[in-house]
């Protein structure tokens, strides 16, 4: 594991239980590839009776994209805050991520990146069984454009 999730709280504005993700696995510029075991936690802030649907994954995704955003940024410059504005393409294999026992490995590549907005591609897995594919769209700095 290069990175784990004490790290990874550093990097993203999730905490505690809603830091869904365990550690990353690899990273370069434009892909990387990250590992969780919370979809098996009843106490999923995800779970509805105990039980985490696979929609939930792109959660996951979303975080692994802001692993990569915040890997990415420039030395000593904090990493932007995005808003997940799009997804698109989206196919749910399975029902629920919580029926699977190995590990989820999330994978995120970025297709397009422009100075507001980034545009990702992700697939979620557990073991060979893909379970939840998609692109998503993060418009960047949305604070300030909202405010």
């Amino acid at each position: 594991m290069l990175i784990g999730r004490d790290e990874i709280q550093a990097l993203i504005p999730h905490s505690g239980n809603m830091c869904l993700l365990a550690g990353v696995t690899a990273w370069d510029a434009t892909h990387i590839s990250c590992t969780a075991h919370s979809h098996r936690n009843p106490d999923n802030p995800l779970a509805h009776h105990g039980k985490v649907y696979a929609l939930s994954g792109i959660e996951f995704a979303a975080q692994a994209m802001a692993v990569h955003g915040g890997l990415t940024s420039l030395a000593g410059k904090r990493p932007r805050a995005g808003l997940l504005v799009s997804v698109r393409d989206v196919e749910a294999r399975v029902k629920y991520l919580s029926e699977y026992a190995d590990d989820l490995h999330i994978e995120a590549e970025q297709l397009m990146a422009g100075d507001s907005s980034v545009t990702y591609s992700f697939l979620i897995r557990a073991g060979a069984q893909e379970l939840l594919s998609g692109r998503a769209t993060i418009v960047l700095d949305a604070g300030e454009i909202m405010s």
